[in-house]
């Protein structure tokens, strides 16, 4: 299932970087509503960065203001005739926009970010020793700086996307832990129940245990009593002799 999901995310990353590369640095309220909302956008707006169209190395003010233009874009009571859809995208905008005003969320994302980077850069450098290795010329696609813009945005988010299917998982075996826990838990409790129930019913019933053994005693002795006057042999006469 997970590569699965890779491999969609992987395919949609590629059908869809062109147009985002290409796309003007503002759009209409349709536009960007159609952007934050398209195929593969829970994994796209992982990155708060692209759902914000900001650069990472944005200042505190040009994010605020970014985020006040983008809000009012896609803000349902400028897109009445798409209140669904509007209420979504604004959402998403408003969600990247706190996930950046925390200093922890936002440092996450920037290394996700540098992450990618990095490994394309490496990838280049590998390139460039096998294109050395045999003896070709060392041109690579990412010389281009727009292809290597391309590769670090797909690289990217793909490890977003990677990230944040082992925190899908994670939440699913925290949960499963807890369900099981709290089963357990259950489980206790109504042992417990039993046996407290059950220790108070012998308790409680004691008594005339006791009492049903004592009469089934002293039936027995009375009983005893009576066989033994049955089998009192009779007394012997003396024969008088004449």
């Amino acid at each position: 299932r997970e590569a699965n999901v890779k491999r969609d995310v992987c395919e949609q990353l590629q059908s869809s970087v062109k147009q985002i590369e290409k796309r003007d640095s503002v759009l209409t309220s349709k536009q960007q509503i159609d952007r934050l909302l398209r195929p593969g956008a829970s994994y796209f707006n992982l990155n708060p960065f692209e759902v914000l169209q900001i650069d990472p190395e944005a200042t505190d003010d040009e994010l605020k203001k970014r985020f006040r233009a983008l809000s009012i874009l896609v803000h349902p009571d400028k897109n009445q005739d798409d209140p669904d859809r509007s209420q979504k995208a604004f959402e998403a905008v408003d969600k990247a926009y706190k996930l950046l005003l925390d200093p922890e969320q936002k440092k996450r994302a920037l290394d996700v970010i540098h992450a990618g980077k990095e490994y394309v850069e490496h990838m280049v450098k590998e390139k460039r020793k096998q294109l050395k290795k045999e003896g070709k010329p060392l041109d690579v696609e990412e010389d281009d700086p727009e292809m290597f813009k391309q590769a670090v945005y797909k690289q990217t988010m793909k490890l977003f996307a990677e990230l944040e299917i082992k925190r899908k998982e994670r939440e699913a075996k925290e949960m499963h832990e807890r369900k099981r826990a709290r089963e357990e838990e259950i489980e206790a409790a109504e042992n417990a129940k039993r046996q407290r129930e059950w220790q108070k019913n012998f308790e409680e019933t004691r008594d005339g245990r006791v009492d049903s053994w004592r009469n089934f005693q002293a039936k027995g002795k009375s009983k005893e009593k009576k066989n033994r006057s049955f089998l009192k042999p009779p007394k012997v006469k003396m024969e008088q002799r004449e």
